[in-house]
């Protein structure tokens, strides 16, 4: 678990692989994680041209600081083995994550990392391309610890509330909106889903929200899953990214407040003290290891 590159994920950044003006956009964003799309936003006559176009924009683009991931088809489909191979042969050195979607149990996962091992080994690459997992399906929130453990090559869950509407049968006017039920409709997924992540020294990252012409909303979904742990959100158009970023960012006076409470303890702990006083209240272990969440946030931003 040690050796897991720490990426950050405040914002995963949709871009379908079939279109080349936008994942030409998406290179100059700015964001930390772009994911080029081969599977929902590519039609099927279009997949396999679509690896060309994705595989050309890997090797051809600046994409800065931001992370590089190709989302495949799920393993249910003709085209998954396909996806990996071909953009990974073609691109390996400029691709940093694979996400694979529809997830059902472990072995899925263990798939696609033997096939990622062996391609390293061919290709002599000199780093280990990551996978991120979309937990979509209700079989596999019941297998989702199962999932996290999987194999120390994944980094990272996601939440897929789209299709998981479709598989536990709720009925959302909007992906991610409101429904009407008296609280979050996703509370229990969002929190079981972050739990497995955190057990297994994994990133837990929320889903999609469909209605990118209500940023007010889209800034509610992403404190919540904030609130819950998860470190970042997709987004579907370029007018979210700014806002995911911020909201999963810490605040600078909340990050200068948890440095001196960390430097507070360290010396309370030099004389001999297992907790002290600051700003009136007590602090001990407990509340140091919160902080430090906080402030190996921070570090990891730059801030």
């Amino acid at each position: 678990m040690a050796d897991r590159p720490q990426r950050l994920r405040r914002c995963q950044l949709s871009v379908p692989g079939s279109n080349e003006k936008m994942m030409q956009k998406a290179a100059a964003l700015g964001v930390d994680f772009v994911f080029l799309d081969l599977e929902d936003a590519v039609a099927p006559s279009q997949k396999r041209a679509s690896r060309a176009r994705i595989v050309e924009a890997l090797n051809g683009l600046n994409w800065g600081r931001s992370v590089r991931c190709v989302r495949i088809n799920d393993l249910s489909t003709e085209y998954a083995y396909e996806d990996i191979i071909e953009v990974v042969e073609a691109a390996g050195k400029n691709l940093d994550v694979i996400m694979l979607p529809k997830a059902m149990s472990a072995a899925d996962v263990q798939f696609v990392d033997k096939l990622l091992t062996m391609m390293e080994k061919k290709l002599r690459l000199n780093k280990r391309i990551g996978i991120d997992v979309l937990i979509e399906e209700v079989e596999a929130m019941m297998r989702v610890e199962e999932i996290a453990a999987s194999t120390p090559r994944l980094e990272c869950l996601i939440f897929g509330m789209g299709d998981y509407s479709a598989s536990q049968g709720v009925s959302l006017k909007d992906i991610g909106g409101p429904s009407g039920y008296p609280g979050d409709v996703w509370h229990y997924q969002r929190h079981r889903l972050t739990i497995a992540a955190r057990a297994h020294r994994l990133d837990a990252v929320d889903g999609p929200y469909a209605d990118f012409r209500s940023p007010d909303a889209y800034r509610e979904e992403c404190r919540r899953a904030m609130i819950l742990g998860m470190v970042g959100k997709w987004a579907i158009h370029p007018s979210q990214v700014e806002i995911a970023q911020a909201v999963f960012s810490p605040a600078p006076e909340d990050v200068k407040r948890a440095r001196e409470m960390i430097k507070a303890y360290d010396a309370a702990l030099a004389q001999g003290l297992g907790a002290v006083q600051y700003e009136g209240k007590m602090i001990d272990i407990a509340s140091v290891r919160i902080v430090r969440n906080l402030v190996d946030r921070a570090d990891r931003i730059g801030m």
